[in-house]
């Protein structure tokens, strides 16, 4: 539901497809990691004689890259390499991944563990890994058992050297609070060394912009509310930022009633179960963006908001409160968007 949201969004915010070419702005899509990507940029008919058939060969491969080391879905990406090994020894694995594992990590330890990416056994118990969703709810003991094979403490990184460690053989990460958002980053890295100036990536609803537009204006990013009626709560104006929007209304299962989300709280091992609708976090990377926007969610509309003042961080929460949404922006957001918006 997200992913289709903010493409529609993107979609009616950056022009028709008459106007694209009157405007030279080329749009490639395509699918990577369980989900879609869109990528939109000006371009320069001197530098390229064909800018699709140049570029998204390019993106393709930089995403697969991205995909065959992070994805537990994929039994020989690097991580699901290191999460079916039981040896406690040291592990060389790529610049890429032990980037991600590193920052990962201490987002974790920053956000006092609500993020955690050693949370894949629960992630599994629940339904929302690689394998199918279990037909019973696990019960209290097994949520305990599987909270006993997480921590961060229970991985070991050394950046400089490029390789990780496990404490405990059964150890088992999942990357998936931030794959995407370091997807966004490498794509724009790419677009940077191909000199491209203006651009748009959106990769499962996370962004990331730089320059203008077609109109050559800042490229505007729309962010829905937390419902099927897909309507736009907020249009942002960005520039060599990224935005990644976290919620708990695209991906849950419901049993006798109960609605469970695939965001897990770490700290009790159950999917969260609070009034946080949606939380939009605004940074230079979109990887940090990813992962603050998944620790904000899982931390609560209270907890939350609270945090992202203490770290002036610019944050658009939108709260469910008597049937309806509200809104809560923190003071760094109010600031940064004040006089821009479009």
């Amino acid at each position: 539901m997200k992913k289709l949201l903010i493409l529609l969004i993107l979609s009616f915010l950056t022009g028709c497809s008459k106007e694209d070419e009157q405007n030279k702005l080329i749009s490639l899509s395509g699918r990577t990691m369980g989900t879609t990507y869109s990528v939109k940029f000006i371009a320069d008919k001197n530098i390229y004689k064909n800018n699709s058939d140049f570029v998204q060969p390019k993106i393709d491969s930089v995403l697969q890259d991205v995909n065959n080391k992070m994805s537990t879905y994929i039994p020989s990406s690097e991580i699901s390499k290191f999460n079916s090994s039981a040896s406690l020894d040291w592990l060389k694995v790529s610049r890429d991944f032990v980037y991600v594992i590193s920052v990962t990590r201490l987002l974790g330890f920053e956000t006092n563990g609500a993020l955690d990416l050693t949370i894949g056994p629960l992630v599994n118990l629940w339904g929302f890994g690689p394998s199918f969703r279990p037909n019973i709810i696990p019960t209290e003991n097994e949520i305990n058992s599987a909270r006993r094979n997480i921590g961060l403490e229970k991985i070991e990184v050394d950046e400089n050297n490029s390789q990780i460690r496990k404490t405990i053989p059964s150890l088992y990460c999942d990357l998936s609070s931030t794959a995407k958002g370091f997807g966004v980053d490498k794509v724009a890295e790419l677009l940077d060394k191909l000199k491209i100036p203006n651009y748009l990536v959106e990769i499962g609803g996370e962004v990331k912009v730089k320059g203008k537009n077609h109109y050559n204006k800042l490229w505007q990013v729309g962010i829905s509310e937390p419902d099927i009626s897909g309507k736009i709560q907020k249009v942002l104006p960005l520039n060599n930022l990224a935005m990644a929007t976290s919620g708990d209304y695209w991906n849950y299962f419901e049993e006798n009633g109960v609605r469970y989300s695939h965001l897990i709280d770490p700290r009790t091992g159950k999917p969260i179960d609070h009034k946080l609708a949606s939380v939009t976090v605004i940074h230079k990377e979109c990887i940090i963006a990813d992962g603050y926007a998944t620790a904000i969610s899982i931390m609560g509309h209270e907890e939350g908001y609270k945090f992202a003042v203490k770290k002036e961080l610019p944050v658009f929460m939108i709260v469910r409160e008597n049937n309806t949404f509200v809104v809560k922006q923190t003071p760094a957001f109010e600031k940064m968007f004040e006089s821009k918006e479009g």
